[in-house]
């Protein structure tokens, strides 16, 4: 399906193109964290993309991009050991990825070779595990986030230890991969095996911030929950779903996707299904938006009307939420509908200023993009674009891509997103057409998301991460 606004408008293919980077922040900024931003990339610097999705807010946006050269590739990195499950960071010239190896890398960004590597543990085997789809080994599964004032790369690696698995929050120098932080992360009295963490990490005023759920399948008992360490290594703070009523699940994993940090240092996430099925029984977290304090205190949430049918579906909210500058939010997950919020007040059950229902065919799981009121949401049957409108909330489909899905970024006038087919595919922003496409090679995900930094546009595949170059303006 295409749609075209009908007000006359620039297109925003030429919008896009002509952000300058001061705009480019002035978009987002209504959400940013000052104490984030200190601490994550920043979109005036296009050589470094250090946190999910490029800023705290996970915008998916980079300005002063002229083109991407897909024709070519700049280089592909050596084999890796273990699959690649989360997105390439960027910073001082150096590409960072870790693996379900339990191992982090530090590539060269002329050419893509090994500067470095650290094996930090064993990883958990997944055959000692109650369920999941993450074979032959979990690790690392979360994309790292780096702390350009420290000089730190940080990662939560599974660990197999002493016949049994452990998360561990590590810290290493970039420039070395020099281990600088060790800390055990698992929630107490929580089943290490039952938990899977597997969102991105993301900084909040000197902590480093990220989720857990559960393993694919659902099995064994667990809570979703979202936990803060301070960089030095303090002890670990916690949010658990639904602690107040001792049910079960709600896992926060958001297709890989990071938790967002507004400018208030306030932490923003999802979560999935919970135990409770009847319609009758308090609201337990699940199936929701919740905005937490920066002391992981719950301050607001929304969940649909029908939170207890959908956690009887298994109907995840499970994309990031997405905070516009003018205060609204938008969410989406396995239902497929997509719902628009006021962020100022949430308003609990059932209070949505609008929502638009069908916008894909499967489920939207993952990070999103936004530039104004557009929205590009990563729907695994085909990336989708939804209007916002603030004037009257109201969400309107603009397009609706048949290719790509994975969490989509905005870079150099196109719409960057990878296929569960191994393509990456640059779509229009104004219509979804497919104006770029490149082979990138098989994926080990249904959630694959390309970074932007250092002049290139960086694509992970299974095992090896794809280097294109990016024209920088000026």
């Amino acid at each position: 399906m295409k749609a075209h606004c009908v007000r006359a408008r620039l297109s925003l293919t030429f919008v896009i193109a002509a952000i300058t980077l001061a705009s480019a922040l002035t978009l987002i900024g209504g959400f940013r964290s000052a104490g984030a931003v200190g601490n994550s990339a920043r979109l005036s610097e296009t050589s470094s993309w250090t946190v999910y999705h490029g800023d705290a807010t996970g915008s998916g946006l980079i300005g002063g991009l002229r083109a991407v050269t897909t024709s070519k590739r700049a280089w592909t990195s050596p084999v890796l050991a273990g699959q690649l499950y989360g997105e390439p960071l960027v910073f001082s010239n150096e590409i960072y990825v870790a693996s379900e190896n339990d191992t982090v890398y530090a590539l060269s960004s002329t050419n893509g070779a090994v500067i470095w590597s650290r094996r930090l543990a064993s990883p958990v085997p997944s055959s000692r595990l109650p369920c999941g789809d993450i074979a032959p080994n979990v690790g690392i599964t979360g994309t790292p986030v780096i702390d350009p004032l420290r000089h730190e790369i940080f990662v939560v690696a599974d660990e197999w230890v002493k016949g049994g698995p452990q998360h561990v929050l590590v810290g290493l120098s970039t420039s070395s991969g020099a281990i600088e932080l060790r800390r055990n992360v698992d929630p107490p009295g929580a089943n290490p095996a039952a938990l899977l963490q597997r969102t991105g990490l993301t900084l909040d005023a000197g902590r480093v911030v990220f989720a857990m759920g559960g393993n694919y399948g659902d099995c064994a008992a667990y809570r979703g929950r979202v936990i803060a360490v301070r960089e030095t290594g303090s002890a670990p703070s916690f949010f658990t779903v639904d602690a107040r009523s001792g049910d079960s699940q709600g896992a926060i994993w958001m297709g890989g996707a990071a938790p967002v940090v507004d400018r208030s240092g306030n932490i923003w996430v999802s979560v999935g299904n919970g135990s409770v099925h009847s319609a009758g029984s308090p609201f337990d977290d699940s199936d929701s938006v919740l905005e937490l304090s920066p002391a992981l205190r719950l301050r607001q949430f929304f969940t649909p009307a029908t939170w207890a049918q959908n956690n009887a579906s298994d109907l995840d909210m499970s994309t990031a939420p997405v905070l516009l500058s003018n205060g609204q939010v938008v969410l989406a997950g396995k239902s497929r509908i997509v719902y628009l919020l006021n962020g100022n007040n949430l308003g609990g059950v059932g209070h949505q200023e609008s929502s638009l229902g069908s916008a894909c065919s499967d489920d939207i799981d993952g990070g999103s993009a936004v530039v104004g009121d557009t929205v590009y949401l990563p729907c695994l049957s085909g990336t989708v674009a939804v209007r916002v409108g603030s004037s009257t909330p109201s969400l309107r489909l603009l397009w609706s891509a048949k290719v790509g899905g994975g969490p989509p970024i905005v870079a150099a006038g196109l719409v960057w997103t990878i296929g569960q087919n191994g393509e990456l595919y640059g779509l229009d922003p104004d219509t979804g057409e497919v104006r770029q496409q490149a082979s990138v090679g098989e994926q080990a995900n249904h959630f694959p998301t390309p970074s932007v930094g250092d002049g290139l546009l960086l694509a992970p595949s299974a095992d090896r991460v794809v280097a294109y170059l990016a024209v920088v303006q000026g």
